[in-house]
């Protein structure tokens, strides 16, 4: 089927070419009249303005592109929802793609997105090389949210998750634990933060002896896999630090699955406070990120700097903020 132009909503509004384009573009300079008549020869034609060439008149497409490193992790779908809030608001659409925690399928779903002609791209939760990542961001504005980097080549956002860390193992330690294990995700975003923040606290408090770090990842499974390590190993830890929630909820199968008690035998801290772990059946204490906010935040960066308003990428990190709920408490008799 042949679809409708731009002539023939002219045609049937009675009207010239250049005035509906000038409604498609700035409705608000046509008189009232020019612009029911144009709007409704459009919806009766099933017309839609041709973005592609729009964007290369205007030179700007008014769309962002967001790749997530994970569609399945609620933390980036969050993210994405303050994403699209402030773009929305900003009057910029935005279109999304995957990476599937694969540095060569993001990279991939970035390339497709730049050769769209996207006006900036954010990407979350990035796992590629930043060398890559400063390579794109050589044409476009980029913003990176929710990993480290000292990369002055793109706008970043974040959140500092050392302290987050730090104060989970400080209310740990606090409660009376000394034995805390913490399961670390390597070099995922976030990740490495984490794992800092945990040993500094630990060392602060006179406990390096006590220091113990296990391989996991921000999977359910990994979070399993990395209970059942701690647990077949016979030294049995008081409190356990787990990198973000979705590896938490998978430490806490493990640990029902061997007859033990949360947190009578064991306290379990979580990461992310995504929303499933404030189910009262779950009920998980964690360290809170202003999920949303982050996402709104990046859009504001680049939008700056693709209305020209500022030409140096900029870098935003917020506070974390510690949830307790049911799932620690005083450590276990240790006989």
């Amino acid at each position: 089927m042949k679809q409708p132009t731009i002539l023939d909503v002219a045609r049937r509004a009675g009207v010239s070419k250049s005035l509906v384009s000038l409604v498609m573009r700035e409705p608000d300079r046509a008189s009232d009249a020019s612009r029911n008549a144009v709007l409704k020869a459009a919806r009766e034609l099933g017309y839609r303005p041709n973005a592609a060439a729009r964007s290369l008149v205007q030179q700007r497409s008014h769309v962002l592109g967001v790749v997530l490193a994970d569609l399945h992790n609620p933390f980036f779908a969050d993210v994405a929802d303050g994403v699209e809030a402030a773009a929305t608001g900003a009057g910029f659409r935005t279109m999304l793609a995957s990476g599937f925690l694969d540095p060569e399928r993001e990279q991939s779903a970035m390339e497709t997105l730049l050769e769209l002609r996207i006006d900036a791209l954010l990407s979350l939760g990035s796992m590629m090389d930043v060398e890559e990542l400063e390579k794109i961001a050589t044409s476009i504005p980029v913003c990176v949210v929710g990993r480290e980097t000292d990369s002055n080549a793109f706008d970043v956002v974040g959140v500092d998750d050392a302290v987050g860390a730090r104060d989970a193992v400080d209310y740990l330690i606090g409660l009376g634990h000394e034995s805390i294990v913490h399961i670390h995700a390597g070099t995922a975003a976030g990740a490495p933060g984490r794992r800092a923040g945990y040993e500094q606290a630990m060392r602060a408090h006179g406990l390096e002896r006590f220091i113990r770090t296990v391989e996991g990842d921000f999977t359910e499974s990994g979070g399993a896999r990395a209970m059942d390590e701690i647990l077949d190993d016979g030294n049995l830890p008081t409190a356990v630090l787990a990198p973000n929630d979705y590896s938490a909820l998978g430490a806490m199968d493990a640990i029902d699955s061997r007859g033990l008690s949360i947190p009578g035998d064991i306290s379990l801290v979580g990461y992310d406070d995504l929303r499933i772990s404030g189910l009262p059946r779950i009920a998980l204490t964690t360290v809170g990120q202003p999920r949303a906010e982050l996402g709104k935040q990046a859009v504001e960066l680049v939008l700056d700097r693709v209305t020209g308003k500022r030409s140096k990428p900029r870098r935003r990190v917020a506070a974390p903020f510690l949830v307790v709920r049911k799932t620690t408490g005083p450590p276990r008799e240790i006989i």
